[in-house]
């Protein structure tokens, strides 16, 4: 049978469904690009956005009409609310939280038989047997860039966020199993490794004086990196400002293979709303954070994420993010308007802000970006730039690659043996959120080809 899967969300979702893969390939099942012909066709859905969760209803209504015409079971995991996961109940065949992955060909074999839920107060559901998943290998998507989940789920509750009810409480996954991972990956040649969590600094947290902190495993993996000899950078994904310590800093300064590029949500740069957001962190925390890193990683990137128009956000308490963006000239900001979530605190309060004033507050964000990012991004120009190529880009005729930090830049060349290899580009030109160069190492990748 030919099965076909859908992948919504972020990152860890992206990882997951690189398990999902493997547990069918290895089962007998056969991938296939085209939905229409597959038998099994599966989602992997994200509660944390309302848009997100319309498109699982989208495809659903169409796979079922699917169903009077031929032969089709339909499966439903991922970061789901348990609201939004028992409506899902009856319009899917199979639905299963991803701790039962292995389980999934069974299920399957049973056409709709899901696990049932415990629902003691006591017992996470998310979570229970999470390692059992963690040991399935995945089938990776790329054959250079690679995402390794090191946590699962969240205990900061921030009141807009809904991952601590798809996801559950945090769960550090063992370091013996990330290191291996990561030292197997290096072996085959990969050159970008991210490490996922919902909030990776905690690493570590939930079993201390049974594992290495965040920075220990950072540093474990830097010494790796050093008897490899390898070429290859290492990214983590996302931190959180509380659990953000100088140790952090000084290994990713430390040791070559740690990518110097540093994603700190920021979320908003009022006091005030930070409370509201319950974020459990202050902006003169964020602040010695960000100062701590242009001091001892001088050269690195900074990003972050930003809510606009969160529930009773004032006019000066918005000018405060944007003075927060001026202040810290961020090289590049995920700034999403607020959408209240089912299941997350903030859904029980009166969303007050009008959409027409949120997109406002996104283009006056998206503009500060620009103003910063564009001398930032000039200053490069005559550099010559290590990058890692990672495919062609929309301009014809050019390949689009980024820098350790993760800036974009597209050069003038249509060699796909580059994709996937590290190259020396020299910047010519640049706008606010992208550069163009022109290889600068053209003999030394031309004796590597042959």
């Amino acid at each position: 049978m030919k099965y076909h899967l859908i992948t919504l969300g972020c990152q860890m979702n992206l990882s997951d469904g690189e398990r999902v893969t493997s547990v069918l390939d290895e089962a007998g099942y056969t991938w296939t690009d085209n939905e229409e012909e597959a038998g099994l066709i599966g989602i992997l859905a994200c509660s944390v956005r309302q848009k997100a969760i319309d498109k699982v209803y989208s495809r659903i209504s169409k796979w079922n009409k699917w169903k009077n015409n031929k032969n089709l079971v339909t499966f439903l995991s991922g970061c789901i609310l348990p609201n939004d996961h028992e409506k899902f109940l009856k319009l899917f065949d199979i639905t299963f939280q991803m701790k039962d992955l292995p389980k999934l060909p069974e299920m399957i074999g049973q056409y709709g038989i899901t696990t049932p839920r415990n629902l003691h107060p006591s017992f996470d559901p998310h979570n229970e047997n999470i390692e059992e998943f963690w040991h399935v290998q995945p089938a990776y998507q790329s054959s250079f860039e690679a995402f390794i989940p090191i946590q699962n789920g969240c205990d900061k509750f921030c009141t807009f966020c809904a991952v601590p009810y798809t996801r559950g409480r945090e769960v550090s996954r063992p370091s013996k199993d990330i290191i291996a991972e990561v030292a197997l990956l290096v072996a085959q040649g990969y050159k970008s490794i991210t490490l996922l969590g919902q909030n990776v600094n905690s690493y570590g947290l939930d079993k201390k004086g049974e594992e290495i902190t965040f920075a220990q495993l950072l540093a474990e993996i830097g010494e790796l990196g050093n008897r490899s000899k390898k070429e290859f950078w290492v990214y983590f994904t996302s931190p959180h400002p509380r659990d953000m310590n100088e140790d952090v800093i000084e290994v990713i300064s430390k040791y070559k293979v740690l990518g110097k590029q540093i994603h700190l949500p920021m979320q908003s740069g009022d006091d005030k709303v930070l409370m509201h957001m319950n974020r459990k962190h202050n902006m003169e925390r964020y602040r010695s954070i960000v100062h701590a890193i242009r001091r001892i990683i001088p050269e690195a990137t900074l990003f972050t994420d930003i809510i606009v128009g969160f529930t009773g956000e004032t006019e000066e308490q918005f000018e405060n993010t944007r003075l927060a963006m001026e202040e810290f000239k961020f090289n590049m900001s995920y700034t999403a308007i607020y959408s209240p979530r089912p299941g997350a605190t903030s859904h029980r309060w009166v969303d007050d802000i009008p959409i027409e004033e949120k997109k406002r507050r996104l283009h006056v964000l998206t503009n500060e970006l620009r103003k910063h990012n564009l001398p930032y991004n000039k200053s490069l120009i005559g550099r010559t730039m290590r990058v890692l190529v990672r495919g062609t880009d929309r301009k014809e005729g050019f390949l689009s690659s980024h820098t350790e930090g993760k800036l974009i830049i597209r050069f003038t060349s249509e060699n796909q043996y580059l994709i996937g290899q590290f190259a020396d580009v020299k910047i010519t030109s640049a706008t606010d959120f992208s550069m163009e160069g022109e290889l600068a190492n053209v003999a030394a990748l031309q004796t590597i080809m042959l």
